[in-house]
């Protein structure tokens, strides 16, 4: 009866071993968190976010919020007018009047992460 016990806890033990995972170390690595959304999302620095800043590698920033619309360029239906902001702030030309309400439906699939404040 002693060994079955034993051999239970030992088990039970083992498994949380394997199961369960172990803090580790990122180093210099963006820490990983949920937004509202339950997405999983980084961190981004302006400096980094405005590097960006080109037709072939568009992020832009909209309430503190990062968004890679790199996808999107060719398709904006006010042309060129996304790359104004590209690699900076857009919150404002976002809110404009030109936009339909189904933008603001539209842009959290181009989300990315938040902007360090």
């Amino acid at each position: 009866m002693m060994i079955i016990v034993a051999a239970l806890v030992l088990g039970v033990l083992f498994g949380a071993l394997i199961l369960i995972p172990r803090d580790r170390k990122l180093g210099n690595a963006q820490k990983v968190q949920l937004n509202s959304t339950n997405k999983a999302s980084k961190v981004y620095g302006k400096d980094e976010v405005s590097v960006h800043n080109k037709r072939t590698d568009c992020w832009i920033i909209i309430k503190n919020k990062v968004y890679d619309v790199t996808s999107y360029v060719e398709e904006h239906p006010g042309g060129d007018a996304i790359l104004a902001h590209a690699g900076d702030d857009s919150t404002e030309g976002f809110y404009g009047p030109q936009h339909a309400t189904r933008v603001f439906d539209m842009i959290d699939d181009f989300y990315v992460g938040d902007l360090r404040l």
